[in-house]
């Protein structure tokens, strides 16, 4: 068995899998905005819900990371 790497839980495997999941998402997002600023007329209402919405997912990943990894003040 290898010692140098920590055991994780199963609801910490389940978050890193989450946040895997998320980034995923936000990267698509971030694919379908700059398609979308590509169009000859592009749809500025859409591309802002998509923004909001990359934003948000954003949030979410850093509440998750900081479950995983808590900020500990020395």
């Amino acid at each position: 068995m290898n010692d140098d790497l920590p055991e994780i839980s199963e609801e910490e495997a389940a978050l890193h899998a989450r946040v895997k999941l998320l980034r995923q998402e936000h990267a698509d997002l971030d694919a379908s905005i700059d398609a979308l600023s590509q169009a000859a007329v592009p749809d500025q209402l859409m591309i802002a819900r998509l923004k909001r919405k990359k934003l948000a997912l954003k949030d979410e990943i850093v509440k998750i990371e900081d479950v995983i990894l808590p900020d500990i003040i020395a």
